[in-house]
This record gives C-alpha cells, sequence and structure tokens, in this order.
C-alpha cells in the first residue's frame, strides 16, 4: 500500500531517504542547542532538590510545627465522605477498606512544602542574577555622599557637584 503525499511537499530528487536524513538532522540541532540540555539538567537537578525538601519537611519542620499545635501530624487528617460504611480511625484504615475521603492534611504538608521549595528557589535566583549581572555584592560601605555646599546626594567618587557644579574634594 503506497501512502499519498500532498503534492506541495514533493519536490523533484526527494526521497524518503534525504526526508528523514533531514528531519534527524534537524532533531540533532535541537537537542544539541545549549537551551534544551540547560533545560534537562535543570530538570534532574529539581527532581533530586525536590526529594531533599521533602525529606527536611517531612522529617525536621513538619514535626516542629506540629508541637506547637499540640502535635499534630497534619498528614493524618482527612475527611471521610461516605461514613455509611463506618468511620476508620487513620487514613491508613479508610485507603484499606475503600473508605473515599478527602486527605487535606496531606494537601497542607504540599502546600507548605511548595512554600519552602518557591522561597529556596528565590534566594538562588536572586544570589545567581546578582553574580551574573557583575553586580557588587551588598556591603556596608557607602556608595553616596553629601555635597558640601548645596547638600545633594552625589556619588562617592564624584569631583564636582551636578547640581550646583561645586569643585569636590576626591574621595
Amino acid at each position: 500500500m503506497k501512502t499519498h503525499v500532498p503534492p506541495d511537499l514533493v519536490r523533484p530528487g526527494d526521497t524518503a531517504v534525504a526526508k528523514s536524513s533531514g528531519f534527524v538532522k534537524e532533531f540533532r540541532d535541537f537537542i544539541a542547542r545549549g537551551n534544551v540540555v540547560d533545560l534537562a539538567v535543570g530538570i534532574v537537578i529539581g527532581a533530586a532538590f525536590t526529594r531533599i525538601v521533602t525529606s527536611v519537611v517531612e522529617g525536621m519542620l513538619m514535626p516542629v510545627v506540629g508541637l506547637f499545635t499540640g502535635r499534630i501530624d497534619f498528614a493524618s487528617h482527612f475527611y471521610v465522605l461516605d461514613k455509611s460504611k463506618g468511620l476508620p480511625v487513620s487514613l491508613g484504615e479508610a485507603k484499606a477498606a475503600g473508605i473515599p475521603v478527602i486527605a487535606y492534611g496531606q494537601f497542607i504538608n504540599d502546600i507548605i512544602t511548595f512554600v519552602i521549595v518557591a522561597f529556596v528557589v528565590f534566594l538562588i535566583v536572586k544570589r545567581a542574577n546578582r553574580l551574573w549581572s557583575g553586580e557588587p555584592a551588598e556591603s556596608d560601605e557607602p556608595t553616596t555622599k553629601e555635597c558640601a555646599y548645596c547638600a545633594s546626594t552625589i556619588p562617592l567618587k564624584a569631583t564636582r557637584c551636578p547640581e550646583c557644579t561645586s569643585q569636590l574634594q576626591p574621595a
């Protein structure tokens, strides 16, 4: 059985091999671009980072939050939707018995995990942007001074005030 190829896609001298090798070359060029490789690395690192953060949240932060909330373990909180099958004592018992529940406690844990991950990513991106922009790190040293003649704020290295044009002593 022969497949139909629209006439506008067929050019004189084209063969199936030439078309497929062009497709393979185009795909190889796409994969080799830096953006795709960077994205793949970011996804792999992100997956590993998510596991670390989840471990920290579940193993270290949630017990502390539970301590402040009267030793409440959010992960075990649920609402039974079908009470005709009985009231399970735990979420595990409800799942084993096939009782439909809304596990809102796990949702609370997931929100806390998301907020922590988002905050850490924000800090990392903020630091990376500062490093890549060439912006100097924050310091306690002043970068401006006050003009002795007109009291306007001027750069520390200025030798002439842009407001009153007075000649200044170099810093």
